[in-house]
């Protein structure tokens, strides 16, 4: 038996919003993974309302807190989706798989699912360009130590073999022996020189080269399948400049970006610091100034989940695009529609039947029958009040004046 909640569908949504008005905004709603992910969909989204739709992030579930893609499509969300019911989810793998699984043929083929292009949110809370406004948010220090874009294209371009590898692994399914989690240890970031990167990429490519050589022993059939997946993938939008943005989310964030900018911040702090130092004219103006710096700087983990930076970020700009497709087709179904028609009421054939034709004059034409003139229904009637009647008066003064002259008020004498 099913829950009532399970028959809240798309087309439910439609006809609150017509119980609106015509003229009232209709409601889209937007479910989404998690909580955490309201703030990055509801910002998305938002530019996008016009004043005939808006939309509304929810979570697919009221009743637990379990979060993920399944929790999303699953439990028959994706038929009950419509023009009115949207489900906004991050990409995964499941772009780059394109229909090799069910989740990922759900994610590819249902025009109302929108997903991220880019593996997740992570990753776009990561993107390079961004970086740098983040370190100032972290350190009130807006001083250029470091490429944060010429970095991560260097390292996207050092990986990308190894990625096409690990897509090729779940494509086939041999993931077991290649995993995300195998690519993670590979690709993750260790000891960083911020003043010389290239030994760092130099490093990673060692790496990397010497694992894409045993995946090549290891699966002699990728020979012939490799190649035209590197291609699919570079049809997909996916660059080798740009592999930071696919990688597993997680991974980037806390593998790449957050070492990365932790030591980059550490050493902006004690810049500032320092300067604080030397403008002090004495100890406890220092001491002052030292504590209200401290307290206004925050955590990097924190200002990258609350910036938006990325935007500009091409993957994001296509994501606003397949939103905005989809509310035109919306607006020109509506403007297509006839308007509705108001009823006219006919008479009926009997009733027809039974009115009076009329005549060249446009009067009914009631003496048209002989027969229906003497019909009692058909004859004109009096009136009874003889009151009213013209001959009424001398018809009343007759009857007096029999009255006088048989002397009795026309009473019989008693014998």
């Amino acid at each position: 038996m099913k829950r009532l909640n399970q028959n809240l569908n798309s087309a439910y949504i439609e006809a609150m919003n017509r119980l609106n008005g015509r003229h009232a905004r209709e409601r889209i709603v937007a479910y989404v993974e998690s909580y955490d992910d309201v703030f990055f969909w509801s910002n998305l989204l938002r530019p996008l309302e016009t004043p005939k739709h808006y939309f509304e992030v929810m979570l697919p579930s009221r009743t637990s807190l379990c979060k993920g893609k399944k929790i999303a499509l699953a439990n028959e969300l994706g038929p009950r989706l419509g023009r009115c019911m949207i489900a906004c989810v991050d990409a995964d793998y499941d772009y780059l798989m394109q229909g090799a699984t069910l989740t990922s043929r759900e994610v590819c083929t249902n025009p109302y699912v929108f997903h991220t292009y880019v593996y997740a949110i992570e990753n776009f809370q990561c993107y390079a360009p961004a970086l740098q406004n983040v370190c100032v948010m972290v350190t009130l220090n807006d001083h250029h130590l470091f490429d944060f874009e010429d970095f991560l294209r260097l390292y996207s371009v050092t990986i990308w073999p190894l990625f096409v590898w690990n897509i090729w692994c779940y494509r086939y399914g041999r993931y077991h022996q290649f995993s995300m989690l195998d690519f993670y240890h590979i690709v993750q970031l260790g000891q960083l020189n911020y003043y010389h990167p290239e030994q760092t990429i130099e490093h990673l490519r060692h790496l990397v080269n010497a694992k894409v050589s045993r995946l090549q022993k290891q699966f002699p059939e990728g020979r012939s399948t490799w190649k035209p997946l590197r291609e699919e993938l570079l049809s997909l939008g996916l660059t080798p400049e740009t592999t930071y943005l696919y990688m597993r989310g997680h991974d980037l964030f806390d593998g790449v970006v957050s070492p990365l900018l932790g030591g980059l911040c550490e050493l902006l702090r004690r810049e500032r610091e320092r300067e604080i130092r030397r403008l002090a004219e004495h100890n406890v103006q220092m001491q002052n100034e030292l504590s209200a710096y401290q307290n206004a700087t925050a955590s990097i983990e924190e200002m990258l989940r609350k910036h938006t930076q990325y935007v500009q970020c091409p993957q994001y700009l296509r994501v606003q695009d397949d939103v905005r497709q989809l509310i035109q087709r919306m607006e020109n179904e509506a403007d297509t529609l006839p308007a509705p028609s108001v009823p006219q009421l006919h008479p009926d054939a009997d009733s027809e039947e039974r009115l009076p034709k009329e005549s060249s004059s446009g009067c009914p034409d009631n003496h048209s029958d002989p027969k229906a003139d003497n019909h009692p229904e058909h004859r004109p009637k009096y009136r009874t009040d003889r009151s009213s009647h013209p001959s009424n008066g001398a018809h009343q003064s007759h009857n007096a004046h029999q009255t006088k002259k048989n002397g009795n008020g026309g009473r019989k004498k008693k014998r």
